[in-house]
């Protein structure tokens, strides 16, 4: 009798558990980033950062609008390919997804951000930094990242101003952050009076720069910038230290990654790798950002390459919005998302412009010596 009181027992219980499950409301946050292809290293990074993010808002008890929240991740792969980044983002879209962090490139969330406009659909990307991603006059574009026109005028002026560059070089691969980078350094170059003896161009997949490295080696340059990604960038310096081409080599973040020396095998000289991370935390905030990254490290074991910060920050930003409009409707807390001020996250302050643009956004400086990146400087 004991036994089937207890069965009996057991059954209410799970029945009441399941009720008060379904009870609960389910936010449903889409995630999008290269986990394939050249740079999939990068798209699993900023995966992993929505993954944990999810998990500490889940642990945490979120409600909204007086219910519980059970957060849920949907993740797509886009490959870093802008026609498979409007696919991705039409699937997050047809499943009802209450916001996106996404897309990892620009040239992916550019595309990607008229299928979300369309749907009315939030969407923070982590990492693009070309200026045209927030231009298109859209509500729901945001990004956490200072732009190109920032990050690439920053590093030309430094090439010129710092690294006392006299003849520079610049290659792109054309793709919508290459060329978009590599354009406003040229800017800051031409504007801190410096001089550009060649711009160059190749392709996000290519692994040979044999020809335009020679044209190039004829100019002299005492410094050559790369518009483009690491998996590029890493061959690269493997083919000027062959061509004995002894130029600093400078890029923004697609470069400035932990990979970097691995895949420029060993070729790279202390002090010749200059690039810059949009983003960046110093003094008491530099804290949170060392913190965070031990957490990653103890939970995935592997170390944070460059973006998983700002995709955390860029999800927690979405719940933060939605509690404060006490709605995970689009419509409902859009409006409170965009004006977002003064979240402290882990990757400091954010607050949003009215393009949607972060506000006051940082940039760190890098470079890198016996295989390991080192601070230089954190400059706005």
């Amino acid at each position: 009798m004991q036994v089937k009181l207890n069965v009996v027992v057991g059954a209410v219980a799970a029945l009441l558990s399941g009720a008060a499950m379904s009870q609960d409301m389910v936010v449903k946050i889409g995630h999008v980033g290269p986990t394939s292809g050249q740079i999939a290293h990068l798209g699993k990074d900023n995966e992993l950062g929505a993954r944990l993010a999810i998990e500490d808002l889940n642990a945490k008890g979120v409600t909204i609008g007086g219910k519980k929240v059970k957060f849920e991740l949907l993740a797509e792969d886009d490959a870093g390919d802008p026609k498979q980044g409007t696919a991705a983002a039409q699937k997050l879209v047809d499943a009802k997804v209450n916001g996106v962090v996404g897309h990892l490139n620009s040239g992916t969330s550019i595309p990607a951000s008229k299928v979300y406009s369309d749907a009315g659909i939030p969407q923070i990307s982590p990492s693009a930094t070309n200026p045209k991603f927030t231009r298109n006059g859209y509500k729901t574009t945001f990004r956490v990242v200072a732009d190109d026109v920032h990050l690439g005028g920053t590093l030309g002026k430094y090439s010129v101003t710092q690294l006392k560059g006299k003849s520079i070089a610049v290659i792109d691969d054309r793709t919508a952050y290459g060329q978009g980078v590599a354009d406003e350094f040229e800017k800051g170059v031409k504007g801190a009076g410096g001089k550009v003896v060649g711009r160059e161009f190749t392709n996000d997949k290519a692994t040979d720069f044999t020809a335009i490295l020679t044209s190039l080696k004829g100019k002299k340059p005492d410094v050559v910038f790369f518009g483009g990604m690491d998996a590029v960038a890493g061959p690269m310096l493997r083919q000027m230290k062959q061509l004995g081409i002894e130029a600093k080599f400078m890029g923004g973040d697609g470069i400035c990654t932990g990979e970097l020396p691995k895949l420029a095998a060993g070729t790279m000289g202390d002090g010749q790798v200059v690039c810059a991370e949009a983003g960046g935390v110093e003094g008491e905030a530099k804290k949170s950002m060392d913190d965070f990254k031990a957490k990653f490290k103890a939970k995935f074991n592997v170390d944070v390459q460059i973006y998983a910060p700002y995709v955390y920050d860029a999800v927690n930003v979405l719940a933060a919005a939605m509690v404060k409009a006490n709605s995970a409707e689009p419509a409902k807390y859009l409006p409170v998302l965009a004006k977002t001020a003064g979240y402290k996250g882990v990757t400091g302050t954010i607050a949003f412009d009215e393009k949607g643009d972060i506000k006051n956004g940082s940039l760190t400086l890098y470079t890198y010596k016996g295989g390991a990146r080192e601070q230089i400087a954190v400059v706005r």
